[in-house]
């Protein structure tokens, strides 16, 4: 075995199915987006290379800005509620009565698809069938919102089942990061006399630090990117109050007809998520790397 590790063509050999694999995947498509970027072309006729007019274009486009600051926003919002994720997973990871039931109720949202669940959450926000509604009439609320008819409210509707939907994703990182935490060094915290939040602020949460990293690149990047649930409940709207960059993408080039410009909000998207993982990666940057055994 170690003669043919040894060898660099077999080696070769091994690696290039799952490389061509990758640049057929991964690398052409974006390639080819960057490529169409520079081209005005709606899809079905020839092509004209105007070089950078469309990203020209995408500088002073305000529907596009606009859609910008909702994707930051929900990255952020994402962000701020991986500390509820770890907080459950904390109070999960501490064995508590019916922890494994709590674990399998919040992994019910990642077994539905995306459109299963704005489909459910179309029907909760509905302005006169609505579950919700229907609560805050019960409780003497006379004017019930139009959650996502409301530009001041549709933001806020949308990510709550985002919020939602993800929740047992994160949540399962994080007690699998805490259970393989050494339970010698929680029981020596203990012995010592830490409570349980000096316990969880003190060691599990520096222990568990490269996790937390990446979940954080994870909710930003995804967030960044997100489209189907929102498209499936407002596709945008209403007048642009929910559109992503993602779905601003769609409109243009599916809908306008606009596949050059299309795949210039592409590629800035793109370009966009790969400098937000390495902003992030500055951010958390640590010399110190916290081993146990």
């Amino acid at each position: 075995m170690d003669k043919v590790m040894s060898n660099k063509k077999i080696i070769a050999l091994y690696v290039l199915p799952a490389l061509l694999l990758i640049l057929t995947i991964i690398y052409t498509p974006i390639v080819l987006t960057g490529y169409y970027g520079l081209m005005e072309w709606d899809g079905v006729s020839a092509m004209s290379f105007i070089g950078l007019e469309n990203y020209a274009t995408l500088m002073k486009d305000g529907a596009f800005w606009s859609s910008v600051y909702h994707s930051f926003l929900f990255a952020l919002l994402s962000t701020v509620s991986l500390a509820v994720y770890m907080l459950i997973s904390l109070i999960l990871a501490g064995s508590i009565k019916g922890a494994g039931l709590l674990r399998k109720i919040y992994l019910i949202p990642m077994l539905l698809s995306s459109v299963a669940i704005a489909q459910l959450w179309l029907k909760i926000y509905h302005p006169t069938n609505g579950m919700l509604n229907a609560f805050l009439s019960s409780i003497g609320v006379e004017n019930t919102p139009a959650w996502l008819s409301d530009t001041k409210l549709v933001l806020g509707a949308l990510f709550v089942p985002i919020l939602w939907q993800y929740a047992g994703f994160y949540i399962l990182i994080y007690y699998a990061a805490l259970k393989n935490i050494p339970a010698s060094l929680v029981e020596a915290a203990r012995i010592d006399g830490a409570n349980p939040w000096q316990i969880a602020l003190k060691i599990k949460l520096p222990l568990i630090s490269e996790v937390i990293k990446v979940t954080i690149v994870l909710a930003v990047v995804g967030s960044l990117k997100y489209f189907d649930l929102i498209y499936v409940m407002t596709d945008g709207g209403p007048n642009g109050a929910s559109e992503v960059m993602a779905s601003y993408m769609y409109h243009k080039a599916f809908r306008g007809f606009d596949f050059g410009y299309g795949s210039a909000i592409g590629f800035f998207l793109l370009i966009i998520c790969m400098l937000a993982t390495w902003g992030i990666r500055k951010l958390t940057a640590s010399d110190d790397t916290i081993q146990y055994s």
